[in-house]
């Protein structure tokens, strides 16, 4: 799954299109979200890189370890490319974020837009009602829903019947994890919501 390099143009200008966008009346998200009604699960990123706003894909960069954890920990049946996330609504999964601003690195966000992206992101969970939201990347759980203290793991918080686990972020920059421990942690997130068991 060879994908091209974009050029610093290129992702300059998708910088630009995501600040227009947002900044337009009702501004749409760089990326859209990938949703339906009563999923299993639906993961949340923290915020679209500048190779997701190009692209319009979520976890679009190619150092992302989303889409290989996703497969190794079993809730796909094999490796989805970026440009095929609609796939994953036919296994009962979807993809949101936290905020849609699109940047090059997450501390870019202010903990404001964190804020309103877990004000937000409720909203739609509510509307939405999936078995469980899985926010990738704790810190961003932590400042968008308020809970300096989550870690890892199943949440004590629900939204409504939805309930949320934290799960580490995939990104390249997170050298705490390896794809393997990673998918270790999300494959028990799968367990529980496939089996419907209390982790």
């Amino acid at each position: 799954m060879a994908s091209r390099r974009f050029t610093a143009e290129e992702l300059q200008a998708a910088r630009h299109l995501a600040r227009a966008r947002l900044r337009s009346p009702g501004g749409t998200p760089t990326v859209p979200d990938v949703v339906a009604c009563g999923l299993s699960v639906l993961f949340c990123g923290i915020n679209p890189g500048l190779m997701s706003a190009a692209t319009g894909h979520h976890f679009a960069r190619p150092g992302n370890r989303f889409w290989p954890v996703l497969h190794l920990s079993g809730f796909t049946p094999r490796q989805l490319a970026p440009s095929e996330q609609e796939e994953l609504l036919s296994y009962g999964l979807g993809i949101t974020n936290v905020v849609a601003r699109a940047t090059a690195r997450a501390d870019e966000l202010s903990d404001d837009e964190f804020r309103e992206g877990g004000r937000l992101l409720a909203a739609k969970v509510e509307l939405l009602r999936p078995r469980w939201l899985a926010v990738v990347g704790v810190t961003a759980y932590r400042v968008a829903f308020g809970d300096r203290k989550a870690a890892i793991g199943p949440q004590e918080r629900t939204i409504g019947d939805t309930r949320i686990w934290v799960l580490p972020n995939p990104s390249g920059l997170n050298a705490h994890w390896t794809a393997r421990t990673m998918a270790d942690e999300y494959a028990r997130l799968r367990v529980a919501a496939t089996e419907g068991l209390s982790p």
